[in-house]
């Protein structure tokens, strides 16, 4: 499934996007959310499409930092099930385990708790933007080697041109928008 069915969430998304050229490094076209974020129609209606693709599927919702703990946070308070925070490396207290990845303009370390998620959980892995899927396979991995069933990626914007959906192989993924 490319986008998720929702109306006109697609567009709700591309007139709420900002491009902030070369961010985080020269070269890079970053797509902003926080014009959406800023939007509570629109970031409700966002919401709204996640959740009602997910709704009854999944357990948990766990979120990328720092992004995908908005979208994540509001959509499993949407969906009345808990939220786990993927955090960037040293961030979280306590036992914790680590992936670390590749991303477009560098590398990166991510952790979750080791008891955040439930033996067998259902769980929805939630960021704001798919690019070249390296953060969205390291966290799936990661929550699974936690001990949790991931039943998909769930993203606000999918970068095509950047091929992380291939990355992430026969893994589901679901995006409200795509730029190809």
């Amino acid at each position: 499934m490319t986008a998720l069915p929702h109306g006109g969430v697609d567009e709700v998304v591309a007139r709420s996007l900002r491009d902030v050229a070369d961010f985080p490094s020269p070269g890079v076209v970053f797509k902003d959310i926080t014009p959406l974020l800023a939007d509570p129609v629109a970031f409700g209606e966002v919401i709204g499409a996640l959740a009602d693709g997910r709704r009854g599927e999944v357990d948990l919702v766990a979120g990328v930092e720092a992004r995908g703990f908005v979208v994540g946070a509001a959509l499993a308070h949407a969906m009345g099930v808990g939220f786990v925070p993927v955090r960037k490396a040293g961030k979280l207290p306590g036992d914790t385990v680590a992936a670390s990845y590749d991303l477009e303009y560098g590398s990166a370390t991510i952790e979750v708790h080791a008891d955040a998620v439930p033996a067998g959980a259902r769980v929805v892995l939630v960021d704001d933007v798919l690019a070249t899927g390296g953060t969205a396979l390291a966290a799936w991995e990661l929550l699974e080697r936690v001990g949790g069933h991931v039943v998909g990626f769930d993203c606000v914007v999918e970068l095509a041109f950047l091929g992380g959906r291939d990355r992430l192989g026969d893994r589901e993924v679901r995006a409200l928008h795509v730029v190809a």
